[in-house]
């Protein structure tokens, strides 16, 4: 009753609810689709349990706020979360971060699920193209950024985040952040636009791998879908107004 009240009050406003305004996107390949390297229990189980919570509680939050900046972007609601209550702050960030980490992974071409019905992208086994480039005038190599990126998701203590992103000079760095936090928070650490999100926190991983987070990420570099990498990249650049 309380929703219903509030999405008419929504209405009559002339403002588009919350649960209008964000939507939680259909995964786009099969739980099984990410086998061997991610189980098809976990994935299941973080996406419709863990993710669907994040994106629910979210709504909630938002429409708790009433109109006091509750239709805002979600990149607005980044860019200012420090004045934001924490429950806007870790349910936004779980809903967009998981969104991004889906998007981010494909079946690995090498070994296809005969199972998969959606169809999707699939893995390349490296970038190509302008992030390539990128990536090796910022780290020398893939396997320097690898090196970088997984240590990053390997010390994160307790929860959190590895990221590949890049800041408003249009340079490419490497980061992490606790909880829910992404670098498009006013309280990142280093602020830029995210390419390649990597889950740390235990429910990514543990029923397949238990405390082995290292295995885990090494798993993680079989099923990145650097095509999806190298169009966040190139979108940001022109978002930025910059030539590479």
């Amino acid at each position: 009753m309380k929703t219903l009240l509030l999405t008419i009050t929504w209405l009559l406003a002339g403002v588009a609810a919350p649960a209008d305004l964000y939507v939680f996107k259909a995964l786009p390949y099969a739980y099984d689709a990410l086998e061997p390297y991610i189980d098809a229990q976990t994935m299941e189980i973080h996406y419709d349990r863990h993710h669907r919570a994040y994106y629910n509680n979210f709504i909630a939050a938002l429409e708790s706020l009433g109109h006091d900046g509750a239709d805002a972007s979600l990149t607005e609601i980044f860019a200012n979360i420090s004045r934001y209550p924490a429950v806007v702050r870790n349910n936004a960030g779980g809903y967009y971060n998981h969104q991004l980490f889906w998007e981010n992974m494909a079946p690995n071409t090498s070994r296809k699920s005969p199972n998969t019905s959606r169809k999707s992208p699939n893995t390349s086994s490296k970038p190509s193209g302008k992030i390539a480039e990128a990536i090796d005038n910022t780290f020398g190599s893939l396997g320097n950024l690898k090196k970088e990126f997984s240590q990053a998701g390997a010390t994160r203590f307790g929860s959190g985040w590895a990221w590949l992103s890049v800041d408003k000079e249009g340079n490419l760095f490497v980061s992490s952040t606790p909880n829910q936090d992404n670098p498009l928070m006013d309280v990142a650490e280093r602020q830029g636009i995210p390419l390649l999100a990597m889950d740390v926190w235990e429910h990514a991983y543990y029923l397949k791998y238990q405390n082995k987070r290292a295995d885990y990420i090494e798993a993680f570099w079989n099923v990145i879908c650097w095509e999806e990498v190298g169009r966040r990249y190139e979108k940001a650049l022109d978002g930025l107004n910059i030539s590479k």
